[in-house]
């Protein structure tokens, strides 16, 4: 098989900061990605990925995440979980364990894992997991970018469903989701388990047949972030700009900078939703950017009228390392670059806009117009 592998805690953390940068401010908590790698790496595990070619089309293919709100724990969240006497036996195992699951519920073996978006967290957690397990990872994913809903998926707007679905969390709750009536229904139950184990659970799920996994898969992506995070990192020692040089490895475009001035946020029905200010500086001052998030940046405003907005992405990065940044993360007085990405063309049909990825799916009255169109127009 080809493949790719992290042979050094410097390729660990390139690929973890290529993954948080096309995260869009989601894609599960870096640090958890950290967590998991480091051990491994320590260990001796193998940390590759493969090219779907390589894996055989009868090979049945699952999809783990962490499914749930990005949302810092408060404190009173905290005292619940004490008063309900909880212990976190699982832990990072809890990925494994959902894979475990879904496999007795199929009784088919796990031939092949398949990250769901591109994060921190997410990406990371997939690859140790499957290091750990002995099942290939594949380079590719199912959205191109973090996103908040089972629909942003390629999966769904090829017309695949993601049931069963195996939910594990790390107190050690399990359950199956054996049918679903449709793709938003998959994504609600989860949801609702997650906000029942307190803030984030882990799931397993999408099983397809290879053959199926490659025609709806974003390949490649993996090997990308890896080289988009070893691009900002060298960039950086030689002293040059880190965020030219994401822009250069994206396709991508310098949307915006200024320093954040606020931040408006709530823990709602398993995401995080709110809006990140920035007033401009150098060649921005005087302007404002606002963006909203559900876990991941979908929808902004220049000096308060619609631009950029989902499928394509929005990354908030820091000006002075190129580092991304999380929206659990992000605070009054970062000084940040905004960066644009193309998005995938199959969420930019009317049918992927509307019933998946546009500014109206996220409840926003606005027309979306291409990121390029937009940039042309900047000209």
């Amino acid at each position: 098989m080809g493949s790719v592998q992290l042979q050094t805690w410097q390729d660990c953390e390139d690929f973890i900061r290529g993954c948080v940068f096309m995260g869009t401010g989601g894609g599960g908590d870096p640090e958890w990605g950290e967590r998991m790698l480091r051990p491994a790496l320590d260990e001796g595990l193998t940390l590759e990925w493969v090219e779907a070619d390589d894996i055989p089309d009868d090979v049945w293919t699952v999809t783990p995440y962490g499914m749930g709100s990005i949302a810092p724990l408060t404190q009173e969240t905290l005292d619940k979980i004490e008063e309900l006497g909880l212990e976190d036996k699982l832990g990072d195992a809890s990925m494994e364990a959902a894979i475990r699951e879904l496999g007795d519920y199929l009784g088919q073996p796990i031939g092949c894992l398949v990250c769901a978006e591109l994060g921190g967290g997410n990406s990371a957690a997939a690859l140790v997991t499957g290091a750990r397990m002995g099942i290939p990872v594949v380079d590719g994913d199912y959205a191109g970018r973090a996103i908040p809903d089972e629909v942003q998926g390629t999966p769904f707007i090829y017309g695949k469903h993601s049931w069963p679905v195996a939910n594990v969390d790390r107190w050690g709750n399990v359950a199956i989701i054996k049918y679903t009536v449709n793709s938003y229904m998959t994504e609600r139950l989860g949801k609702m388990l997650a906000v029942a184990a307190f803030g984030i659970t882990t799931q397993a799920g999408t099983p397809l047949p290879a053959a199926e996994m490659k025609e709806v898969l974003v390949h490649g992506t993996l090997t990308k972030c890896l080289a988009l995070g070893r691009a900002i990192r060298e960039a950086r020692e030689k002293g040059d700009n880190p965020i030219d040089a994401a822009v250069a490895v994206t396709g991508g475009w310098r949307l915006f900078e200024g320093v954040v001035s606020g931040k408006e946020w709530e823990d709602r029905d398993g995401y995080m939703f709110g809006t990140t200010h920035i007033k401009g500086s150098g060649e921005y001052q005087g302007q404002t950017l606002d963006v909203w998030f559900k876990n991941e940046n979908h929808v902004s405003w220049l000096n308060r009228k619609p631009w950029v907005c989902s499928p394509d992405l929005v990354t908030l990065a820091r000006r002075e390392s190129g580092e991304g940044i999380t929206n659990t993360q992000i605070k009054q007085g970062d000084e940040v670059v905004a960066v644009g990405v193309k998005g995938l063309e199959v969420f930019r049909t009317e049918y992927g806009l509307n019933q998946a990825a546009g500014p109206r799916y996220f409840g926003f009255d606005i027309d979306y117009l291409p990121i390029e169109e937009l940039m042309k127009a900047r000209k």
